[in-house]
């Protein structure tokens, strides 16, 4: 097993390369800060906005490809990932922000795969009850919903919940609450300002699993092994523990590599709605500012989650499924 997965590593650092190459050559040729410069009073001339941007190694001048080595030399060498059109160093200001957006992504990215799961096994062992029809109407109601308009209703039922208390206890935006008192008054302000998000992203996740996870246990529930298994004397419920249950998992398992990319992105919709300074809100920034780096470094960290979400996935699918660790 162990072999499998570092030789799927390896494919996903190259993924990694090629996309991150890739989305700098893109960057490069449609982000133009320098045009931003153009807007100041008084105007610089082209030759003043080459020679400030020439130290920063944004000189609109420069070969692309030039640009691309020293870029990429910086970082295989120093791991430095550049500096902004405003000269701020883009390793600084990364470090800051990925710790807020991978605890968020973290605590999302766990319940949903526990909630979902769990759900679409109870309602497909209560298939066409009450609660089945319950939690799978909402599941798919919910899996339709645009994740801005989602997110938004979270914050506004949040906004609602304090002024029937006549007190704040979620905050709606930000993540601390400045010059609070380390220690325990501190964690529950954290807790507080991560209750919103993380709650928002979560019930509005793991409608895809509870889905996917009903469907292929419903589709194993009534093949040829789980009947033999209750010829044998097991009941429905017994059937479904040792035997559908785990070949179920599979596919789920096999999900997970692309979950992981899409509630990174929906990252983005609720740290911009919910006023998070992380990877997310950063990139959006990046584009309204013409950042080369910034948007390039962020990419970059998308397609590591990508990564580590496909490595996540590769793991599980030899838990559960034999026929990977035979071969």
């Amino acid at each position: 097993m162990l072999k499998y997965l570092l030789k799927r590593s390896g494919i996903y650092l190259i993924m990694i390369f090629l996309t991150t190459s890739a989305g700098y050559f893109l960057a490069v040729s449609t982000l133009k800060p320098a045009l931003l410069e153009q807007e100041k009073i008084p105007r610089p001339t082209p030759e003043q906005v080459s020679a400030s941007f020439r130290g920063l190694g944004l000189d609109p001048d420069a070969n692309p490809w030039q640009r691309y080595v020293d870029w990429l030399g910086g970082i295989i060498t120093r791991w430095d990932w550049g500096r902004s059109p405003n000269g701020a160093y883009v390793n600084a200001e990364f470090a800051d922000r990925v710790m807020v957006s991978t605890r968020l992504f973290i605590a999302s990215i766990i319940l949903t795969l526990i909630i979902g799961v769990a759900l679409g096994v109870y309602s497909a062992a209560r298939q066409y009850k009450f609660p089945d029809r319950v939690i799978t109407s909402y599941s798919y109601l919910v899996h339709i919903l645009p994740a801005p308009i989602a997110y938004f209703l979270v914050q506004l039922g949040a906004i609602s919940v304090n002024e029937a208390v006549g007190e704040r206890i979620f905050f709606v935006t930000g993540i601390s609450t400045p010059g609070i008192d380390p220690g325990w008054p501190a964690f529950v302000d954290l807790v507080a300002h991560y209750a919103v998000p993380t709650f928002a992203m979560t019930i509005f996740g793991w409608a895809g699993y509870q889905i996917a996870q009903r469907q292929y246990l419903l589709d194993n529930v009534n093949a040829d092994f789980v009947r033999t298994a209750r010829a044998k004397g097991l009941t429905r419920n017994q059937a479904i523990r040792k035997h559908a249950l785990r070949v179920s998992f599979i596919p789920v398992a096999q999900s997970i590599a692309f979950t992981i990319p899409a509630i990174f992105t929906g990252g983005f919709f609720a740290e911009a709605i919910f006023a998070w300074p992380g990877i997310g809100l950063w990139s959006i920034q990046a584009i309204g500012l013409q950042d080369v780096n910034v948007a390039t470094a962020t990419l970059a960290y998308g397609s590591v989650i990508f990564a580590i979400g496909a490595i996540l996935a590769d793991f599980a699918t030899t838990l559960v499924d034999p026929r990977v660790r035979v071969q």
